[in-house]
This record gives structure tokens, C-alpha cells and sequence, in this order.
């Protein structure tokens, strides 16, 4: 794994599968060490000696010892267990730089192989895609200074140090906090104080008031928006005792998804979408429509006991660097339709308004002569009206991503004459083969235990995910030949994401530029809808559009399914220029490969952004409480490493 994780591109010069976002890094991909065969070897015992020279190392605080661990091109990834941030330490000298610098040197104590099932003890393992590196692998838990974690390692022979085992990868993350554990199995609440106690009020009489913030009550933890990343970081918050409150304009919780186009259904499969403490049945479908999504959100913030407001607005807000706090006014409309308005002090405020932020609209001469039935972008569709017999409608859906192509799958099936204008290079795969080879053997029927399964993907150090999946992305395109040969015959323009590493690269490089197919790219292929390619539009004329290369395409309805802009542009309407200046930009590689801002410190104290699909807020929603939680028990400074 090259020791320089990271490029800075330049965006004006290179094609759009390769752009990042503005300020972020193009990830290196990692490469595979020199490294003696193994068939077979005695896992256990080589984890074994691995895990206690390391323990050794660590008790001697001996940065050399440690760094005779690990191979070149290794990398040590870790999640607030030697910090209070996210790391990917590449190479030993960077690993052995880290702890020399760090005040207390190593705050990981030691480790232990964790044996507890068949899923997580030692055993031998490929390290690439193709199954042609082979070493050992063991799941760990892990001490530091303040907590408690799990990790996991692979080991592999160096052939250049007489087949010593080393370190390819080591996993670290803190999952709790010493004296201040989740309320949770064990250690759940009791539910009722025996005895008699005069005025003693039961369940809904103090859940009632600590939904509605009576009295003297006051959150800690304002969440502007009731969506996945909402909800989980509540959910998160309240089993280590931080009140919260959750803010959402809509009149229900869910309303962010039941509020978008009428056909849609998640992409991912339910064995990757699990929400924390309360997983989905086994009855539950494998892709979930939006409208069931939604009834489950409203469901999950009434079992987990989450204060949500709907119909709510923040109308101000303003920090305080002296008292570490905020001044909220909130303009809530209460269920019995009355009207209120409530000034808070909470110490924290999470933006979960959704890792996109405001709408990527593009302003285009003519716009506002539009005279057909509808002109709007991807966010403001709703669904296409069946066209009545006898007429012909023409829709045209200026974008090629998952929207964009779910739209024009919509339109297409409500009888319109539909057109994709595509202006540059799309990834796609299909749902059944791409889903299967990225997700297969982690998040599947009968698959490891969820935790297991997001262990083992978040152990995966960001530059060697980008290697295994080149040979993946290779892999679907292997087995969608004939889509692809379909689409590009039809003149679709396809890549296969940053450095030939598809899917998840796009999505953690730039957040978009893919399609998962469910059945859109078989009606292009078939010419049932059609595709306008790599031409800009020149203006919207009243009857349609106008492109650069003169070609004119009439429509009853444009839909932009053009994108999102950053986060950090939200936090500007919200908060003000203030703020948005404080703060650093949202997602992209930063210079060691982490995801940018994102569930960590954003620069301005009390503030935090949090967003992803599903499974991301699954399992950071921990890790960004477990940061309040040190910052409100005194455990962690906001200016601490």
C-alpha cells in the first residue's frame, strides 16, 4: 500500500469519472506486497505471536517494535482508538511518525484475538478479490486509555525478512466507553421503581415530557432532520444517556422518503440496510419502497423512544464560544394544531439533512418560457400521470444516474415518449451481479452477523478497497457483458468509475455518476427509451430543448436529475455565511484517505455533519456519539487530537 495514499487532480483536466470533490483527494489504489505462498498454516498460533509481540510493543512504548510489525506498504486504519478522529496510517513509518507525535503515544493498550465464533477467530484467508493472496486473518478486541473496541488484522509472510508474519492490515475502532456503556442487554433499564411513590407518574406520562422538553428540560443534542442519519444518531445518543431532540419540517417522520418519486425502491438489499438495536424482519422484502421505508422510520422513533418534533423550523440559531452552546429558536406546529415557539441551549447540533445538500438546478436561457405541463428538478418529482389514450406525451430526464434513470423508467411505463440526455460517461452494473460480487459474503441471506459484516468492510483501509475493487468492477463487467455491449450499441457512454474501481469509488469520490440497473438500461438497449449523448443544452425553448449541436427535442415535461451540491452549502442556508465559513468541506478522500468532515469534527465547535445511505449511518451513528459522549463526560476536548 503506497505510503502516498492521495493526489490532489485537477478537475478542469480530466474526464468526469475521475473528478473528486472540490479540495478532496484522488485515492492511490494500494498494492499487494511480494509475499511467500500459504495453503495452509496454523491461523491461532500465528495470531498468537503476532497479537503478543505487538502487546509487548505497545507496554515498552517501543515505536521501532511496532513498526517491525507491519510490512511496506501496510497500513494501520483507525477509528477513535488512537485518537479522537479517523485515520489510515500508510506504511510504517508514517504508523511509528503517528505514535512518536502523539502526546500519549499509543492510546490502543493492547489487543486480543477475538475467537467468539466461527465468523471472527484466526483463520486463512485471501487478502485480494481474486484470491491469490493468501494469509491470515482474526477478528480482535481491543483496550486504549478510555475504552473499549474490536479491530481485526491480516497477516501475510514477508518475503523479504525470512516469511516473518506482518501486518498487511490492522483494524482498530472504539465501541464504548469505560463506566459509560450502552444501556442496552445487561445493562437495560429496570422499566419501573418498585414501591410506593406518592404521585408517582407511569411510562406515557414521562414520556410525554420528555418528548415535549417540559419544565426544565432541555436537549443536548439538536438533529436537524428525521431521516436515516437522524434517526440513528439519536438512537445512538439515547442508549448512552445524551438527550436529544430531532427537528424535521415534515408533518411525519419518513415524509423524506414518501415525499420523492412514486415508483422509487432502495437499491441496496436489506441485508446491508439494518438500522441499530432493531434490524428489519425476516419477512421483509430485499429491496424496500420508499413508502414501507417510511412507515418504518415512523415506527423506529416510537420503539426506540426518540423526541421528535415534525412540523418544525429552525428560525435561529446562535453559538457561543465562551459557554460551548447554542441559542436555538425552534417555530414548531404541535399534533393538536396548535402553534408554539421554543427558545433551547443545547451543547451539540447535527445536520442530518442528507449527505446531498441543496439541489443542483442548472439556470439555462429560456426556463421560465417553458409552456409544457411540468419543468422541475428530480427532488420536486413526485411521478409520472398516465398519459390518457389517444394522446402522446414526450418527457425528457436530463441526467443518467439512479434517479435519472428511475424517473425515465417511471415516465416510460405511464406511456410517455421518453428521452435520457446523457451529457457525459455513466457507471453501471446490474443490482443482481454487481450487488452479488460487492456485497457477497458480508451482506447476504445466511451472511455474517451485521456487526461482523461491517467490521470486516470498514477494516478495509480506503486505498486497498480501491485495488480489490478494480478486480470486482472487472468481475460485474465480466458478467453484464452483454448489458454493457447493449447500452453502448444504443450510444450510451459507460465507464468503469476512478481507475477502472466502479461503484463505491464514484460514490465516495464524488457522490454520484452511477446507475444500479433494475430495468431501465434493457428499455434503452431496446430503444424504448432513447438517448441524447454528450451534447450540452443551448437554451430551453417553450416546446422543449435546444442543444449545441442545433438538434431540437420537443417535451411536455423536463425533469433535472442533475445532482446535489455539498453539504456545507445547506449549512450556509441554515446558519448563515458565519458558520459555513467556519466549517470545512463535506465528503471526498482527505490527504490519508478518510472521508472528509463527515460524523467528525467539522471545525466549528458543536457542529456536525452526518449523512450516507443506510448501512453508513448504521455504523457511524456509534462513532459519532461515542465522540459527544467523551466531549459531555470530560473524556475529550474539541481541540484534542
Amino acid at each position: 500500500m503506497a505510503t502516498a495514499a492521495v493526489i490532489r487532480p485537477d478537475n478542469s483536466t480530466i474526464p468526469s469519472y475521475g473528478r473528486v470533490e472540490p479540495g478532496s483527494n484522488q485515492l492511490k489504489a494500494a498494492s499487494y506486497p511480494d509475499t511467500a505462498p500459504v495453503s495452509s498454516a496454523d491461523a491461532s498460533a500465528v495470531v498468537t505471536e503476532w497479537v503478543d509481540a505487538f502487546n509487548h510493543a505497545l507496554l515498552a512504548q517501543d515505536p521501532s517494535a511496532v513498526k517491525n510489525l507491519f510490512l511496506q506498504g501496510s497500513c494501520w486504519r483507525d477509528q477513535l482508538g488512537l485518537s479522537w478522529d479517523y485515520h489510515s496510517l500508510n506504511g510504517p513509518d508514517k504508523i511509528v511518525s503517528f505514535l512518536e507525535s502523539a502526546p500519549r503515544g499509543s492510546r490502543v493498550t493492547s489487543i486480543k484475538i477475538d475467537d467468539s465464533n466461527s465468523t471472527r477467530k484466526p483463520a486463512v484467508a485471501a487478502v485480494d478479490f481474486k484470491g491469490k493472496v493468501n494469509g491470515v486473518v482474526s477478528f480482535l478486541t481491543l483496550e486504549t486509555d478510555v475504552g473499549r473496541g474490536r479491530g481485526l488484522v491480516r497477516l501475510l509472510q514477508d518475503s523479504q525478512d525470512g516469511n516473518k508474519w506482518k501486518a498487511f492490515t490492522l483494524f482498530t475502532a472504539m465501541y464504548e466507553l469505560k463506566g459509560y456503556e450502552e444501556k442496552i442487554a445487561n445493562n437495560r433499564p429496570q422499566g419501573v421503581d418498585h414501591g410506593g411513590r406518592v404521585g408517582r407518574k407511569n411510562w406515557q406520562e414521562r414520556r410525554t415530557a420528555t418528548e415535549n422538553y417540559e419544565g426544565e428540560l432541555e436537549p443536548l443534542v439538536l438533529i436537524i432532520g428525521a431521516g436515516q442519519g437522524g434517526l440513528t444518531s439519536a438512537a445512538r445518543l439515547e442508549q448512552l444517556q445524551i438527550p436529544s431532540l430531532i427537528i424535521d419540517k415534515n408533518p411525519r417522520v419518513g415524509d423524506n422518503w414518501r415525499n420523492r418519486y412514486h415508483q422509487l425502491v432502495l437499491h441496496d438489499p436489506v441485508y446491508y440496510d439494518h438500522l441499530p438495536y432493531v434490524p428489519f424482519p425476516s419477512s421483509w422484502p430485499v429491496f424496500t419502497p420508499k413508502d414501507k421505508l417510511a412507515e418504518w422510520f415512523e415506527s423506529y422513533a416510537r420503539l426506540m423512544e426518540l423526541n421528535v418534533w415534525t412540523s418544525t423550523t429552525l428560525s435561529d440559531a446562535k453559538w457561543d464560544d465562551r459557554e460551548r452552546r447554542w441559542t436555538v429558536t425552534l417555530d414548531r406546529k404541535k399534533a393538536d394544531g396548535e402553534s408554539e415557539t421554543r427558545t433551547l441551549h443545547p451543547r451539540h447540533i447535527i445536520q442530518a439533512t442528507g449527505h446531498s445538500g441543496e439541489m443542483k438546478m442548472p439556470s439555462i436561457r429560456g426556463m421560465d418560457g417553458f409552456k409544457g405541463d411540468r419543468l422541475c428538478h428530480s427532488s420536486h418529482f413526485k411521478g409520472a400521470a398516465q398519459v390518457p389514450d389517444g394522446q402522446k406525451k414526450r418527457a425528457i430526464v436530463v441526467g443518467c444516474c439512479n434517479s435519472g434513470h428511475d424517473i425515465a423508467q417511471d415516465f416510460y411505463e405511464h406511456g410517455f415518449d421518453v428521452t435520457i440526455v446523457q451529457r457525459s460517461s455513466t457507471y453501471v452494473m446490474s443490482s443482481k451481479n454487481g450487488l452479488d460480487v460487492l456485497l457477497g459474503g458480508l451482506y447476504e441471506e445466511g451472511g455474517p452477523e451485521t456487526e461482523d459484516a461491517d467490521l470486516q468492510f470498514m477494516s478495509i483501509p480506503n486505498a486497498m478497497l480501491k485495488r480489490i475493487h478494480q478486480d470486482s468492477t472487472a468481475e460485474i463487467c465480466k458478467r453484464d457483458k452483454s448489458l454493457l455491449e447493449g447500452l453502448a450499441k444504443a450510444g450510451f457512454q459507460l465507464d468503469d468509475g476512478p481507475d477502472d474501481a466502479g461503484f463505491f469509488m464514484k460514490y465516495f469520490q464524488r457522490g454520484g455518476g452511477y446507475y444500479i440497473d433494475v430495468g431501465c438500461s434493457q428499455l434503452i438497449i431496446d430503444g424504448k427509451i432513447k438517448i441524447k449523448q454528450g451534447q450540452e443544452i443551448e437554451e430551453v425553448k417553450p416546446n422543449g430543448l435546444l442543444f449545441a449541436d442545433g438538434e431540437m427535442l420537443e417535451a411536455d415535461e423536463i425533469i433535472f436529475a442533475t445532482g446535489y451540491d455539498n453539504m456545507r452549502g445547506t449549512a450556509r442556508k441554515i446558519f448563515g455565511d458565519e458558520l459555513a465559513e467556519r466549517v470545512k468541506d463535506v465528503w471526498g478522500f482527505d490527504e490519508e484517505g478518510e472521508l472528509r468532515t463527515m460524523w467528525r469534527r467539522t471545525g466549528h465547535p458543536g457542529f456536525w455533519f452526518f449523512g450516507g445511505n443506510l448501512a453508513l449511518c448504521r455504523y457511524y451513528s456509534r462513532m459519532l456519539a461515542l465522540q459527544i459522549k467523551a466531549m459531555e463526560c470530560g473524556m475529550m476536548k474539541y481541540e484534542d487530537p
